[in-house]
């Protein structure tokens, strides 16, 4: 039987412009594997982490097995798999979005009435609502040992790396050159391996013979939020993208190793943007990127989980966050006896798992840019890309203090009156929705495979944003 192994956390052999998986695969016979997308959601509160992670893979039809660093030894109450979609709404609820105004009629007057619309995104109203023995030659334990959904589960320890690489290749798993190296830091600090063994015939397969795996999730204790993605430079092609997830229920998150910088936004685009906006991003993303030096950790979005504006979709539900980590987080009993997929009728509250905070974070690194783990800590609300009522008020790339986060990509196109104006004293510069119908929001999710270098800033964006080096252009005339 052939196996393949993945070391999470770090990065897959991929094609240039795919995700980055947080491990790397190798196969023993030597064929060519590759994750193309790949999503981690770390939902935390104190110093405890509930991990989930989701990985689309491609390659033969044979078993294959994920290895995690992780820091405590995990039980079988630990490990849960959720269904294949999980991850689906908070990838396009904290996507950057694309938004289209139209300037209505500078003559209209509007009723003569009193108009009063309060939501609470707007006033700042969320509040935080094998056999268990030793090897003795080699230093490596299998410390425990249990199956969840199409996964055979092993924890090790290991005291030595050499030990623990010749303990896999004598399980025939083929380990890349340097994974020794690799490995041992975390076997100093005494972290523990989580192996997870894939059963390729219990998976489902979805569009094209891509096997859907179930995402995994765990919980553990540790004083610190930190993702060992240091393994993945053993195979890294080019540059690499991570994207990274993190729900807590006060505060965003940033990295504590790695320079943080934000998203520009609030930017007006050219109309042709609709057609190409997940390469229009990209283009933003890596000239801000490359402003940062080319070594950061960007913020995409941070954002209560109880609202949104405008929406993609509709906010986090209490059932989103029990899903990906609020039963266990919880204090409430009832909550930590549910069933996690299973969903329940007469579901009860459960308090202030109701309102969190969604923190976005991306970056995009090669073997000379990352050199350490990334840390994540806790930071201070902000708030950006929220738009005003006139396209003067809206500030491209500002970023402010808050009282609750409310930060987001926001990308806007304009469509500026341009029928007859028949009145002495026109008003311009109110913006509504489109005259006939409804436009929906678009969201650039999906950006591992978007195209690269064909955007040009300068010929796309409108607003004047002098730290991109982005002239702009003039607004129509009046």
């Amino acid at each position: 039987m052939r196996l393949v192994l993945i070391l999470f956390l770090s990065l897959s052999i991929v094609p240039i412009q795919a995700w980055a998986f947080c491990g790397f695969f190798v196969s023993g016979a030597d064929s060519k594997l590759y994750n193309d997308a790949s999503q981690v959601v770390l939902m935390r509160k104190g110093n405890r982490t509930v991990m989930s992670m989701s990985n689309n893979y491609k390659g033969p039809a044979a078993d294959f097995a994920m290895v995690v660093p992780v820091p405590v030894v995990l039980q079988e109450e630990q490990v849960k798999t959720l269904a294949p979609n999980v991850f689906d709404k908070v990838d396009q609820l904290s996507a950057p979005r694309l938004v289209e105004y139209w300037e209505k009629d500078p003559c209209y007057r509007p009723p003569n009435r009193f108009m009063y619309k309060l939501s609470s995104a707007m006033s700042g109203g969320d509040q935080v609502m094998m056999e268990m023995s030793a090897v003795d030659d080699l230093g490596v334990t299998v410390e425990a040992k249990f199956s969840v959904g199409e996964y055979d589960i092993v924890i090790l320890s290991a005291k030595e790396a050499n030990g623990l690489d010749t303990w896999l290749r004598r399980n025939k798993y083929s380990i890349p050159e340097g994974a020794a190296d690799a490995l041992a830091p975390y076997i100093r600090e005494e972290m523990k391996f989580f192996v997870a063994k894939v059963n390729i015939k219990k998976v489902k397969r979805g569009v094209g013979g891509v096997v859907v795996l179930s995402p995994l999730r765990f919980d553990f204790e540790a004083p610190t939020l930190r993702l060992p993605v240091r393994l993945g430079l053993l195979n890294a092609q080019g540059k690499q993208d991570l994207l990274v997830y993190v729900l807590h229920d006060k505060s965003r998150f940033e990295a504590a190793n790695y320079k943080n910088v934000f998203i520009p936004s609030n930017l007006e685009v050219e109309n042709s943007v609709r057609e190409r906006f997940g390469e229009f991003y990209t283009a933003v993303f890596d000239a801000t990127l490359e402003k940062a030096g080319g070594k950061a950790v960007i913020t995409e979005y941070a954002w209560q989980t109880t609202s949104c504006d405008p929406c993609p979709v509709p906010p986090l539900q209490p059932q989103d966050l029990y899903t990906l980590g609020g039963d266990v987080l919880t204090e409430n009993p009832k909550v930590k006896a549910q069933k996690i997929g299973s969903p329940q009728r007469g579901m009860p509250f459960f308090g202030n798992f109701s309102s969190w905070v969604l923190t976005r974070m991306h970056t995009r690194y090669s073997k000379d840019t990352l050199s350490e783990d990334l840390v994540f800590v806790e930071a201070g609300p902000v708030r950006g890309g929220r738009g005003s009522a006139g396209a003067s008020l809206e500030q491209p790339g500002s970023v402010e203090p808050a009282r609750v986060n409310n930060f987001q990509g926001r990308y806007i196109i304009r469509h500026y009156w341009e029928g007859p104006v028949k009145c002495e004293n026109p008003v311009y510069g109110r913006w509504g929705g489109p005259p006939k119908g409804s436009q929906d929001t678009q969201a650039a999710t999906n950006l591992a495979g978007a195209k690269r270098g064909g955007v040009k800033l300068n010929d796309s964006v409108r607003s004047n944003l002098p730290q991109l080096a982005i002239p702009g252009k003039a607004s129509p005339s009046r």
